[in-house]
């Protein structure tokens, strides 16, 4: 059977993660979060000082380390984690601080540029499930199949808080994650380079009032379909 690019943009916390995570593993594809790796640049420039302390990015010092930086992913038997120069970061890059800066860090230029080369050289073979918010519309425009998902920003923040709380961090409110997702959306939606949008050609979804394994079910048509089975 041919393989695919499977490209599945759409708002923070809308859930797409968790499908595409679920997706390649039930037809056997390898799965990347390329927030994860704006999460890891977010993290590298925050233990080097190149967030300021009035949240600015001192952009000229990350740029001159962009080569320094260098993202892969591992398989564990927690799922998969993020390695930042092989260090396994997954725990660090979910914080709150590092989601109250990843969308200055991934508004830059440049940072968009680099990772993106990244992402198209995991997808040079095909066979991948990637996730994020350019991936249909920048990263893989040729994509066989593009998924853009959305849900109120309410219902978003709800779900991450609820995910954060079960990890252990039960010191951030559910004011401070939705005002987090609504900035990160506002950041998204208006950024210069590949802001998030709808490609034309992407099926959107809604899954508001969808279980995880309804989604799952749906978007498994979707490449059933795609792939002709």
């Amino acid at each position: 059977m041919k393989k695919i690019i499977i490209a599945i943009d759409g708002y923070s916390s809308s859930g797409k993660s968790t499908m595409a995570k679920a997706l390649a593993r039930q037809i056997g594809y390898r799965y990347i979060d390329s927030g994860a790796m704006y999460r890891a640049v977010t993290l590298y420039a925050m233990r080097h000082n190149f967030i300021l302390a009035d949240s600015t990015v001192d952009t000229q010092n990350l740029l001159s380390r962009l080569d320094d930086i260098k993202i892969d992913f591992a398989v564990t038997p927690q799922g998969q984690h993020t390695l930042l120069n092989g260090e396994d970061v997954e725990r660090e890059i979910r914080t709150i601080e590092v989601s109250n800066h990843v969308s200055p860090i991934a508004a830059i230029p440049q940072v968009r540029y680099a990772l993106t080369a990244m992402q198209k050289a995991f997808g040079a073979d095909k066979g991948i499930v990637m996730d994020g918010r350019d991936i249909g519309t920048a990263v893989f425009p040729d994509a066989e199949l593009k998924i853009f998902v959305n849900a109120p920003a309410a219902t978003r923040a709800q779900r991450r808080f609820k995910e954060m709380r079960e990890a252990g961090n039960n010191t951030v409110t559910y004011e401070e994650v939705l005002e987090n997702v609504e900035t990160r959306d506002h950041i998204d939606r208006t950024r210069e380079v590949s802001p998030l949008r709808k490609a034309d050609d992407a099926i959107e979804l809604d899954n508001s009032g969808m279980t995880i394994a309804e989604q799952d079910q749906w978007l498994l048509q979707q490449y059933k379909r795609v792939v002709g089975q």
